[in-house]
């Protein structure tokens, strides 16, 4: 899916792909965990306002977090591409009680979040990337 979106994006200029239904295309630019290497991963924000937007590490139900998720939790200090702007910001994983919050959201923007937290043991984090919360 990634490879098609970037795709899409390059074929347009980018005036195809932004948004994937409800949600804002978000590029981030992680460090990896292991390798220490810079990694760009292209992913949907539910949520997403100037300055701020929200992940869900899914990984479409899988029993374990995608790798992405682990390597901003190595490291938070992240970079993120939307609409052409990089910016940096800090990811952090929602408390309980802010995903309760903002789940109905994430929801909203694109209901299959659902059917995938039901279909995992493991609890879906949420990620919360702003800027200016260094």
């Amino acid at each position: 899916m990634e490879k098609a979106h970037r795709a899409l994006l390059a074929a347009t200029g980018g005036r195809l792909g932004q948004r994937f239904g409800r949600n804002q295309t978000v590029e981030i630019h992680t460090i990896g965990r292991n390798t220490k290497q810079r990694h760009s991963t292209l992913l949907t924000a539910p949520i997403y306002t100037s300055g701020r937007f929200v992940l869900v590490a899914s990984k479409g139900g899988s029993s374990d977090h995608p790798d992405w998720y682990k390597n901003l939790a190595a490291y938070p200090d992240i970079e993120g591409t939307v609409e052409g702007v990089n910016r940096r910001y800090r990811a952090r994983t929602a408390s309980s009680q802010e995903k309760r919050d903002l789940w109905p959201q994430i929801l909203q923007a694109f209901p299959g979040y659902e059917g995938y937290q039901r279909n995992t043991t493991r609890d879906i984090p949420v990620v919360i990337c702003e800027t200016g919360s260094r």
